[in-house]
């Protein structure tokens, strides 16, 4: 397993130390690290992320007021040298709090909760299936009967066919993907997923399942658009 993340710091040398922390993880892998909360959102916009961890006392925009911004929420661990914070941090269900200064072992530790709950909330049933953690119970899903996912923070709406309501568990839109055929799901935006077998109608850049008009983003429309003209007759 790798945990795609970005480190979140205004102080250069806290930046430093928590990469060289992350460094040392194996199933860690760093992809970003950022000075403000203005460059992380630019680059969770474009690049699929499982784990941020965020100071919370930062200029301008603190790590609270940017993880509660974001419209698809990777899960959270904050950073910060005022435990004063700790209970604003908790109020956006962060996974952990790490309290400066903080130790290897300290960071391990917190990482490890994010690991098991990846590890433990979406499960492979079959090639045409899936367990589903939610609401205290474990639902097996058909892959067919998805029509959509939609991401929304640390959660995210699992849209079925034949269902009034959709399931909602604990997971990252990351990890969900990850868990789901290439051949049948795609990523169209940030905060949508499609089963490609179930788009029937498409306009203005928009995918339509009846009442739903779900956007397709800048960075997926490429991809989007090359498998559509691939099953266009001509």
């Amino acid at each position: 397993m790798t945990i795609n993340c970005i480190a979140v710091d205004d102080e250069p040398l806290a930046l430093a130390q928590i990469s060289n922390y992350i460094s040392h993880i194996p199933y860690l892998n760093l992809v970003a690290q950022c000075r403000d909360a203005f460059e992380a959102t630019d680059f969770l916009a474009s690049n699929n992320v499982d784990l941020v961890f965020v100071d919370i006392n930062m200029p301008d925009i603190n790590g609270v007021e940017f993880v509660r911004s974001l419209s698809s929420c990777p899960y959270i661990i904050f950073t910060t040298a005022y435990s004063e914070y700790a209970i604003e941090g908790f109020k956006v269900e962060a996974v952990d709090y790490l309290l400066k200064p903080y130790t290897q072992a300290d960071l391990l530790q917190a990482t490890e909760k994010v690991r098991r709950r990846i590890e433990s909330t979406a499960t492979p049933a079959s090639d045409d299936s899936i367990f589903i953690k939610c609401d205290f119970r474990t639902v097996k899903v058909r892959l067919s009967d998805i029509i959509y996912i939609e991401g929304m923070n640390e959660f995210v709406k699992i849209f079925i066919e034949g269902e009034d309501k959709p399931l909602i568990p604990l997971l990252s839109m990351k990890r969900l993907e990850d868990s789901l055929p290439r051949s049948l799901f795609m990523r169209i935006h940030k905060s949508y997923i499609v089963n490609l077998n179930k788009v029937t109608d498409i306009q203005r850049q928009r995918i339509v399942f009846g009442n739903v008009f779900i956007p397709i983003g800048d960075s997926y429309k490429d991809r989007f658009t090359e498998f559509i003209n691939s099953k266009v007759l001509k």
